[in-house]
């Protein structure tokens, strides 16, 4: 079997955790490795942003990343990466016409991605497999006050995906009720696949390592120590956990608290000064250290010289930080919206928070924090928990959606229909 993945607006292969690089890159690269691996020719395309990247990257047996040039390497924000789509979509079939493939089917990722796919879905006459990963409507109805609203346009070219492709593939129960109740789709249609955590580098430390972890971050050894690990951006929350540790230091000014947020700045608007400008507003810059993004055999420092993990996401399809946070046998304190009540084993793994109230934010911080044995526990039971999440069980489901999509019948363009090769 020979895929076609499609992520135009970020590459797998970019650092997570700043720009537009996130969950979404761990899960297309994860997903697709172990795919590769499971026997699966895997072509992920993606969109050049410099001319260093090279237009073919063997990453390993049955997986490549290939760079499309469309519009300019640099400075070509999110919101004009529909402008490329026709140039993208060439590109991509040029690449193909060139190297004579013939994919058997297609998995877009986002929705940008997914209008692309749909293109190439009846010029190649293969099966189209979308995952939106997030959607208009739903970050919409969850947005912060602060944070600016989807374009309509966005949501139209969703539900065009959602009536056109022949599967969707979803993270969790939710995201079908979601995309049933905001975009009328067939539940018949709709495929939960559970995204899972790199189990073998996200493992548990000793007290030595924790140690260690914490020297090289410069945080105090005995310091109670919470860290926020994602983009900086409004819907991920990192200021509700500064706000939070305010409120707790103006409670308890004594407390020997820390914090790391690790991540970069992420939106057309947003800027780490924002977040510095709002812990030094708040008197509590002295007690927050900002890390760069770091890649995921460096991260594993960070979740290890935590205490906690806050996950503060106005919305998330699944959680991925959560669950490597468990897999490392850190609990986790996450927000009860989208998929993290799953990911999140609530009084077993971790505390979940309804709504995003800076009290209610730091009531659950300072519960964890001040119950050591409780916490001890929820971080122990945490990684058993996280092990029944791998990325190997992930791509064994998608091998069998896209068995699945294969006998789905194509119309052709006489509109006669066919099942997929």
């Amino acid at each position: 079997m020979r895929i076609a993945m499609i992520s135009m607006h970020t590459s797998p292969l970019e650092q997570p955790g700043s720009g537009d690089a996130g969950g979404m890159n761990v899960y297309v690269l994860n997903t697709a490795t172990h795919l590769a691996r499971q026997g699966v020719e895997v072509d992920i395309y993606t969109r050049a942003t410099r001319p260093s990247q090279g237009e073919v990257v063997e990453v390993e047996e049955n997986l490549r990343v290939i760079n499309i040039v469309a519009g300019p390497y640099e400075g070509l924000a999110k919101e004009a990466l529909p402008t490329q789509l026709a140039a993208f979509a060439g590109g991509i079939v040029l690449f193909g016409k060139c190297h004579d493939l013939d994919y058997d089917l297609i998995h877009s990722h986002y929705w940008l991605s997914g209008q692309v796919g749909w293109l190439l879905r009846d010029l190649w006459e293969a099966p189209l497999v979308h995952t939106a990963h997030t959607l208009a409507a739903v970050k919409n109805a969850y947005r912060s006050a602060d944070d600016s609203p989807e374009s309509e346009a966005r949501r139209i070219c969703e539900q065009q995906l959602v009536d056109n492709a022949d599967l969707l593939v979803v993270n969790t129960h939710e995201e079908t009720n979601d995309l049933v109740q905001h975009y009328d789709a067939d539940p018949e249609h709709v495929v939960v696949v559970s995204p899972g955590a790199d189990t073998e580098l996200f493992t548990p430390g000793n007290d030595r390592a924790t140690e260690r972890s914490r020297r090289e971050l410069g945080v105090p050894l005995h310091a109670k120590v919470v860290a926020f690990i994602g983009r900086l951006q409004e819907f991920k929350g990192p200021q509700v956990l500064i706000r939070a540790v305010a409120e707790l230091l103006a409670r308890e000014p004594d407390r020997n608290l820390r914090v790391l947020i690790c991540g970069g700045p992420s939106g057309a608007h947003a800027t780490p000064e924002q977040y510095l400008d709002l812990a030094r507003d708040l008197g509590v810059e002295r007690r927050i250290r900002f890390l760069e993004p770091r890649p995921p055999e460096e991260l594993v420092s960070v979740y290890r010289a935590a205490d906690i993990i806050a996950v503060p996401s106005y919305n998330e399809s699944f959680g991925l930080v959560a669950m490597e946070a468990q897999s490392t046998g850190t609990p986790v304190i996450a927000a009860r919206v989208g998929g993290l009540p799953i990911a999140v084993a609530e009084g077993e793994t971790g505390l979940l928070v309804d709504g995003h109230g800076v009290g209610d934010w730091a009531d659950a911080i300072a519960q964890l924090l001040d119950d050591d044995d409780t916490r001890i526990r929820m971080g122990e039971d945490a990684v058993g928990h996280a092990a029944s999440f791998s990325w190997s069980a992930s791509a064994t489901q998608l091998a069998s959606v896209y068995s699945e999509a294969l006998s789905i019948e194509i119309p052709d363009c006489h509109g006669r229909r066919a099942s997929g090769r």
